[in-house]
């Protein structure tokens, strides 16, 4: 995380602005201690649109995670085992990153900032990058989903994320139904249905696999640390497009 390095207490929130800005000086604050004041020059240095990209994404996506936890009024324990299971499994944080995401969201939880303005602040960074729009929205589903139940107050928030995101009704259904058990989830990863003709699906399946690339996701501002979460992602694409061909016998 090569922004992190460069950053250090109160500057990220001078250096990003809005809620996200001000949950992530908060959180460099308390993750930065006496010993990691090697920072400090580095910190002072303004961070390059990449970095900043990486660093908005990072943020809200805790922060959002943190707000969604609290949809139902309190943080259950296995809700934070999810979070944590997510840190070390999806994304394979450094011992560093991981507390920094753990000070975002624990910092989150407490602010009085809502769901909604988090989202707003990462549409106005990402709204001509479609892809980090639903990768965001993949990541609060899976999250939700990961104790086997999406509960009305966790998809109210989502869906509301959909929506400040531009995003149709069928695009959103569409995004949540790649987590269901029937075939037809396969469809929805290619973000078509079983109506498509072969050669619709076809053309569908090579837009997105180039569209979603990791190496392109990448250059679009998804920080490092997702990247293995962008490549699962990539994978599924593959997956279902060869489920769907042995189905129909393409």
């Amino acid at each position: 995380m090569g922004w992190l390095g460069k950053m250090l207490g109160g500057t990220i929130g001078f250096a990003l602005g809005g809620p996200i800005g001000a949950i992530a000086g908060v959180a460099l604050g308390h993750t930065f201690d006496a010993d990691s004041r090697q920072y400090y020059a580095e910190g002072r240095k303004r961070l390059s649109y990449h970095e900043q990209s990486q660093m908005t994404f990072f943020v809200a996506t805790f922060s959002m995670l943190a707000k969604l936890a609290k949809a139902d009024g309190r943080v259950s324990p296995e809700e934070i085992q999810t979070i944590e299971n997510f840190m070390a499994h999806e994304l394979n944080l450094s011992p560093q990153s991981k507390r920094f995401a753990a000070e975002i969201f624990e910092t989150a939880l407490g602010s009085p900032t809502p769901f909604q303005d988090f989202a707003t602040q990462f549409y106005q960074e990402f709204q001509n990058q479609p892809q980090l729009l639903d990768l965001m929205i993949d990541v609060l589903l899976r999250l939700s989903i990961a104790d086997g139940i999406l509960s009305e107050s966790e998809e109210r928030l989502i869906n509301s994320a959909a929506g400040i995101f531009n995003f149709s009704e069928k695009k959103y259904k569409e995004l949540k139904s790649r987590y269901a058990l029937d075939f037809e989830k396969h469809y929805a990863i290619l973000e078509t249905d079983s109506s498509a003709t072969d050669a619709e699906i076809k053309k569908q399946y090579r837009k997105l696999v180039k569209e979603y690339h990791p190496d392109k996701i990448a250059s679009k501002g998804l920080p490092e640390e997702f990247t293995k979460f962008a490549q699962d992602k990539f994978r599924e694409i593959q997956e279902a497009y060869n489920a769907v061909k042995q189905e129909r016998g393409i």
